[in-house]
């Protein structure tokens, strides 16, 4: 797989970082988690996770000459001009893409990423003219905000807001113009350079800590891999292609499973004592529990929330929603939340070896990954 000529470092390749992982590829299945803030040092992969990330989603299919990447198959979220051209009787061209990351830079302005309208255009000619923003761009794909707490929080705001509602608007001087805004939101940063708003760190659906492997044997396995990428990125790429055909198409299962995925009473009552023991405000980790859970059940391949599900979701809902005291650290008590679950919960409630054996020159010895 390559995005804008470089080689990109496969998502199965990745060492260690299980619930970075999971928190990901829970946003991939169901957009509507409303993204993930990736919270750890410089150095632990969340930048590499993000592009793999994109690298390894199937491709999708766009209107060819929309700006808006708008899919011509499902007509009620596309934007008021390819709805137009349908109700003409028009047939719109289409194309298959690669899934974008759009990167937003820490300088952005609302203007970049909203977008701007001619005033002055809609006013002489009666038209609505609108210059395309960032959230026009990252429309079906990744939105990646690095240094996420650096941005101005009025910034912040736009992006959650369009993450949540999936449409972009933007109002001037009485004129109006919206768009589809469908994007997975991934915004990481380093908490050792300030933190976000609580008020903002609630709008983000998921949360992980991430810190660097302690494993020395891992470690080993980590500068192994990243090497083999260095000296023959594509027979690297190569090697990992079966695996990430079988993630991709597991991706693709749940996509498809999610909409029949039920959950009981008992298992919504889970939910809500568990926000409450906890110690949470609002409703929102209740809601974003649920999902997570069903989205859960959905890449396991099942049709119906288990406790399984609930446990395995629940840290990375409640993590940045806890109550804290002026000054304190974002952190979660473990062994409350595994009392209240009912169960002795390791950073992650499965486990499963992983065997890949390379068969090429730069072949690496066969690596037993735990995943936590």
């Amino acid at each position: 797989m390559q995005e804008s000529g470089r080689y990109v470092y496969p998502f199965t390749a990745i060492v260690g970082q299980e619930p970075m992982k999971q928190a990901l590829l829970l946003n991939a299945v169901n957009p509507k988690l409303s993204g993930v803030l990736i919270r750890g040092e410089k150095g632990t992969a969340k930048s590499t996770a993000v592009r793999a990330l994109a690298a390894l989603l199937p491709e999708i299919e766009v209107v060819a000459d929309c700006p808006f990447g708008c899919d011509p198959g499902d007509v009620t979220v596309i934007c008021g001009r390819c709805r137009e051209r349908l109700e003409a009787g028009e047939e719109l061209p289409r194309r298959q893409r690669q899934m974008r990351v759009v990167d937003l830079p820490v300088s952005a302005t609302e203007d970049r990423v909203v977008g701007t309208l001619d005033i002055e255009h809609a006013i002489k000619k009666g038209e609505k003219r609108f210059e395309p923003g960032v959230l026009a761009e990252a429309n079906r794909g990744i939105l990646y905000v690095d240094e996420v707490n650096l941005l101005d929080d009025h910034v912040v705001d736009v992006l959650l807001d369009a993450a949540a509602m999936g449409v972009n608007t933007v109002e001037r001087e009485g004129v109006s113009f919206s768009h589809p805004a469908r994007f997975i939101l991934i915004g990481t940063m380093n908490p050792e350079e300030g933190e976000l708003r609580p008020q903002l760190l609630d709008r983000f659906g998921l949360c992980v800590n991430i810190t660097g492997v302690a494993d020395p044997a891992l470690r080993v396995e980590i500068v192994r891999r990243r090497a083999a990428f260095e000296d023959d990125p594509a027979g690297f790429v190569a090697s990992w292609e079966e695996e990430q055909h079988r993630l991709r198409e597991r991706i693709v299962a749940a996509r498809r499973l999610l909409p029949q995925v039920g959950i009981s009473d008992e298992m919504l009552l889970l939910v809500a004592r568990t926000a409450v023991e906890m110690g949470v405000d609002g409703h929102r980790a209740d809601l974003v529990m649920m999902k997570a859970a069903k989205t859960n059940a959905a890449l396991e391949g099942r049709t119906e929330v288990t406790e399984a599900d609930i446990r395995e979701t629940a840290e990375l809902a409640l993590l940045h929603r806890m109550r804290r005291k002026p000054f304190q650290e974002l952190g979660i008590d473990e062994g409350k939340l595994a009392g209240v679950l009912g169960t002795h919960r390791h950073a992650h409630s499965h486990s499963h070896e992983h065997v890949h054996t390379h068969s090429h020159s730069h072949a690496l010895k066969s690596h037993v990954q735990k995943r936590r």
